[in-house]
């Protein structure tokens, strides 16, 4: 599967999330630190997620820019 992942800057660095997965966040330093810490993170949540036998959300969530 694959999940839209929203990063954010910070006041300390940027934080991300994917909105089809709540709960799910990380938060880094640099960009490339929370990039690694979201895909490590999405990977914990979907692997618990199959280990309680709750169901693995469907990736809904897309975006674009909107120039103007």
């Amino acid at each position: 599967m694959k999940y839209l992942v929203i990063y954010e800057k910070t006041v300390t660095g940027y934080s991300a999330y994917p909105p089809d997965l709540p709960g799910c966040g990380a938060a880094g330093k640099t960009l490339d630190e929370t990039k690694r810490l979201i895909h490590e993170a999405i990977d914990l949540h979907v692997a618990g997620l199959r280990e309680d036998g709750d169901a693995i959300p469907e990736p809904t969530t897309i975006a674009d820019y909107v120039s103007t």
